[in-house]
């Protein structure tokens, strides 16, 4: 049973505070008390500030507080001391430095997501009803799975982040036919800045679920800037990153289903002058309820044998990669779809 919960500050004007063990979040309509010990993240949209009172709070609670920009992009991520020790590290550096040993964990990751992506594929192939489209996604989950025998033969970082993107194009070509019928715009990934309501609801989960892996990395121990597939690049999260790929078809299918299932509408979202498209304040609210709910869904793990919480997934994750890098297992088991 999960008893923590992520407090998202929505509104623009809103300025959280500290006191007597909650934070108060002050909102021009009133007040509103969040008790410390009951959450387990803040994440803060858009305009909403933050004293240094209560993220000192937050930091000596390990209650990790992270602002997101309109799009998702991750601005900042603020938490508690990292935890493990420093051989940990230690052991975390020599293998991110070391080019072989970079590359099988690389490809392993992105072994993962792409066998994640075609079965999410095959999926939506499975509850097609016209048999032209049916057959058509179906042939694009074979595409993928084509990529992902590729990477047995790649012997340099470049081949796999080739065969990998050349796997991604394929996929959203996927996705775009999956939400054709939505009436939602979509033809392409585009990001900073979101071209379209699709890609404007994929960015917005995406730097979600960065935020829930820079916690997991360092709760266990790990530095989230030192990654393997996304190499360590000043100010970008590798590792957390790279953990999310692995998760990111899960993200994907959120998505869709949403779009499908009309719990999203072409009146969620606002358009830009220059052609950037954001979730309004009102789709905004009603995707992170939807979010909430779907990390609070089970999923079995293939490697633990049994169904886990998919908000627990990023620590699981963390937490095999660590004991890999401490030699605990011989090597990583990404996670995978059953």
């Amino acid at each position: 049973m999960r008893y923590l919960s992520t407090v998202y500050v929505r509104n623009h004007r809103a300025r959280v505070q500290h006191r007597r063990g909650a934070l108060l979040v002050r909102l021009p309509e009133g007040s509103q008390r969040v008790p410390l010990e009951a959450i387990d993240a803040v994440i803060l949209l858009g305009g909403a500030q933050v004293t240094t009172q209560a993220l000192e709070a937050c930091v000596r609670r390990g209650v990790r507080v992270a602002a997101l920009q309109m799009s998702g992009a991750v601005r900042f991520v603020v938490q508690g001391r990292t935890g493990g020790n420093v051989h940990l590290r230690t052991a975390l550096f020599r293998a991110a430095m070391d080019d072989a040993r970079a590359l099988v964990l690389s490809k392993a990751i992105v072994a993962a997501k792409l066998q994640n992506s075609r079965r999410i594929v095959e999926r939506w192939s499975r509850d097609e009803q016209k048999a032209t489209e049916r057959d058509w996604l179906a042939t694009r989950g074979a595409q993928i799975r084509d990529r992902i025998a590729r990477l047995a033969d790649a012997d340099t970082a470049d081949h796999v982040r080739g065969i990998e993107g050349d796997a991604a194009r394929i996929y959203f070509r996927a996705v775009g036919q999956a939400v054709a019928s939505s009436g939602l715009d979509f033809s392409a990934r585009t990001r900073r800045p979101p071209r379209d309501p699709v890609n404007a609801m994929l960015g917005f989960c995406y730097g979600l679920l960065v935020t829930e892996c820079v916690g997991a990395t360092e709760t266990v121990g790990l530095d989230h800037q030192m990654g393997f597939f996304h190499r360590p690049r000043a100010g970008r999260p590798s590792l957390a990153l790279d953990l999310a790929e692995e998760l990111r078809a899960l993200t994907d299918r959120f998505v869709v289903s949403m779009i499908r299932r009309r719990q999203i509408r072409a009146d969620s979202f606002v358009h830009m002058p220059g052609g950037a498209v954001y979730l309004s304040d009102d789709g905004r609210t009603h995707l992170l309820k939807a979010w909430e709910e779907h990390k609070e869904g089970e999923i079995q793990h293939q490697v633990l044998g049994r169904p886990v919480g998919r908000w627990a997934l990023p620590s699981i994750q963390a937490t095999l990669l660590a004991r890999h890098l401490r030699g605990d297992l011989p090597a990583y088991p990404p996670f995978v779809l059953p």
